[in-house]
């Protein structure tokens, strides 16, 4: 692309749902480097608050519509990508800035080949833009994303600023504390931290079609006679650091024979009750958290902590009226000479949280300043439903937020870096290991959700006996459960496979969570079924799990679409052909555009006959559907022959054995003459 041109995604691919933009340069020196920065803007052209500003202090949206995935470090420079999820970008998002900065008196003139692409949901690259004689610009807008009517369009910007990432924030309306604050960012050897630029978000650039070739904003003049601040020491530019994962293959033990144990750095056999294995838990969290500053960032960032250098207690008394309180622990991360502290209370096993307990922590931390409270347990929180009610006294000026962590969340994130994306040094990786594998013991009491809850044995048998009636506050429990269990499962399935996994919620948008909820259990009492959704990146269709109170089964299948070119004869042979790793006992069905259905059955009866896949009537293929069918636990817990386990394992089973044989899925392109740069 050239700058101001602009194109239409679903003029390059079909599966433009999510999307990955890459943003890149090549140092000559192999020191340059630069960060990546997101801002969503609204029809206006500023962000609607701080929270739209994305970046190095704030990586991650709650909703999962923008992540930035860090550093990939190439041949000849470095290459930083930023996933979005434009299904759930809020409806009053209009635009989406990408932008880059450098540090101190560093330029982009200085680096070479610096560029922008765009990549759909399968990897398949779109589009590529470079921004040319960058000069002595210190921040750059690469491009936008933008809406018209239903759809995305992305537009190649190449605007520079000579303010920095401070001065291109305050453009579109960001509050900047400090624009020149320190941010103390542990180093990988504990050696002193670089000096960033400590910046909230920008406002909206001038309509940048037919801009001239890019020129930098000055910076805004000093009212005369006004002394010029003296001028910070030029920083060192950061370098792309090669991120350490573990091996794929474990290293052959030197043991003598298998009885023996490695030994561990967070022994669990010690632990007797339940008082020990939430203390073991806090301080074994804490610590490695304070001494990997990526895994306290992936944590932490959702919660509006800062990146700077971080201290954690355990065992801390605070007063509170006749008698000390003594949270789990507390969080303190000091950056430009300012504090964040969080109290953290946890729970191990199927112990829950007291309310009067967070709601005492909530006026400590109010009455002392502090920013948050963190709540750490087996349970999963979900939209619209928190854990425990407390009440906030609204003549308090400082207002304490609460939040809430799951121990398989916690595991989720240590397994994404040391599996799959990397941490900075082979002494972080292995502390995460030992804490993934902490956390994994049965013995540790932090297993995730695992609890179907009390109402789960009366509903199963009102829907045997069909006396269970809609509006049963039981069905609406165990529907409440069921979210959890998928978003757990989701969870374990993206940080095993690396990619991301998220449950679909078909409901529209702005629907209120409570009452989508509401909907479900009325449908539970009539029909007796849960389901769910799961969409997962690089995956040809949506992964569907329903589980059948009425006759203990449940299913897991995928549909995948019916390929545009080709002999139907062929499309069949090709699918058993894939699938020949798969389960001989999978359903297959060909989908078709007639009210009577198409043919159907197992792949061990379809494999020596594919042609038994084409309906009889010449009706057209639209798709095709996969599933498996396994007797679910009937157990509310997580034992071997639990729901919960039941469901975990189905999921897992239908992804590694017929979801892995399917093909990517494809991408659409139309002649270049069709494809138009206007709007």
């Amino acid at each position: 692309m050239i700058m101001g041109s602009n194109v239409a995604l679903a003029d390059l691919s079909d599966d433009i749902g999510s999307v990955i933009v890459s943003l890149g340069w090549v140092s000559p020196t192999g020191e340059g480097d630069a960060d990546v920065s997101v801002l969503l803007l609204d029809a206006n052209g500023k962000v609607r608050s701080d929270g739209d500003f994305y970046f190095y202090n704030h990586p991650v949206a709650a909703d999962g519509s923008v992540q930035l995935l860090g550093k990939t470090p190439t041949a000849d420079g470095s290459e930083d990508r930023i996933s979005f999820d434009l299904t759930v970008v809020p409806a009053g998002i209009d635009r989406i800035v990408v932008a880059a900065s450098r540090y101190g008196e560093a330029r982009f003139g200085e680096l070479e080949d610096v560029r922008i692409t765009l990549a759909d949901a399968a990897g398949e690259s779109l589009l590529r833009f470079a921004v040319d004689d960058a000069g002595s610009v210190t921040a750059v807008i690469f491009g936008e994303l933008y809406r018209r009517g239903e759809g995305w369009k992305f537009r190649a910007v190449g605007q520079g600023y000579e303010t920095g990432l401070a001065g291109l924030a305050t453009d579109f309306g960001v509050d900047i504390e400090d624009d020149a604050a320190t941010e103390a960012e542990a180093d990988l050897d504990g050696a002193e931290a670089d000096e960033q630029v400590d910046a909230g978000t920008p406002a909206p650039s001038e309509e940048p079609a037919g801009r001239a070739p890019l020129e930098a904003i000055p910076a805004p003049r000093r009212p005369e006679g006004e002394a010029p601040e003296p001028r910070k020491p030029a920083t060192r530019p950061r370098t792309a650091k090669k991120k350490v994962t573990l091996p794929k293959t474990v290293k052959k033990a030197l043991a003598e024979n298998d009885s023996w144990r490695q030994a561990r750095l967070f022994p669990v056999s010690v632990l007797k009750s339940d008082r020990d294995r939430e203390m073991r838990a806090t301080s074994v969290l804490l610590s490695v958290m304070a001494q990997v500053p990526e895994f306290s960032r992936r944590l932490t960032a959702g919660f509006g902590a800062p990146a700077g250098r971080m201290e954690t207690f355990t065992e801390v008394s605070l007063p509170h009226g006749d008698s000390p309180r003594r949270p789990d622990g507390v969080i303190r991360v000091e950056r430009a000479g300012k504090l964040w502290t969080a109290l953290v209370e946890t729970k191990t096993n199927g112990n829950v949280l007291k309310a009067d307990q967070v709601q005492a922590y909530m006026d400590i931390a109010a009455r002392r300043g502090y920013e948050a409270v963190i709540t750490l347990t087996n349970d999963v929180a979900l939209e619209g439903s928190p854990l425990v009610d407390v009440k906030i006294d609204k003549r308090r000026k400082h207002k304490v937020a609460l939040w809430h962590l799951s121990w398989a969340e916690v595991a989720h994130q240590a397994q994404m870096l040391i599996r799959h994306e990397g941490v900075g040094n082979a002494a972080h990786a292995w502390l995460l290991q030992e804490l993934l594998h902490y956390l994994q013991h049965e013995n540790s009491g932090c297993h995730g959700f695992q609890n179907m809850g009390p109402a789960w044995v009366p509903v199963r048998n009102g829907i045997d006996d069909e006396t269970l009636c809609q509006g049963d506050a039981r069905a609406l429990e165990v529907v409440e459960n069921w979210e959890r269990l998928i978003r757990q499962v989701c969870l374990r399935l993206g940080g095993e496979l690396g990619q991301k996994v998220l449950p679909v919620q078909r409901a529209k948008r702005g629907t209120d969570p409570a009452e989508r909820r509401n909907r479900l259990a009325d449908q539970l009492c009539l029909d007796g079924r849960l389901q769910a959704e799961l969409r997962i990146d690089g995956t040809p269709g949506v992964l569907t799990v329903s589980a059948d109170l009425r006759t203990g089964k449940l299913r897991t299948g995928i549909e995948i679409p019916a390929p545009e070119q080709g002999y139907p004869l062929s499309w069949a042979k090709r699918l058993v052909r894939h699938l020949a790793g798969a389960p001989a006992d999978l359903h297959v069905e060909t989908l078709v555009d007639s009210d009577t259905g198409g043919p159907r059955g197992t792949l061990e009866r379809l494999r020596p006959e594919p042609a038994d896949l084409l309906p009889k009537d010449s009706a057209r293929i639209t798709g095709f559907r996969l599933s498996l069918l396994k007797s679910m636990g009937s157990g509310r817990g997580n034992a071997e022959t639990g729901f919960i386990r039941s469901v975990d394992d189905a999921v897992h089973r239908f992804y590694t054995t017929v979801v892995v044989h399917l093909d990517t899925p494809a991408t659409r392109r139309t002649p270049s003459k069709e494809r138009t740069a206007a709007e």
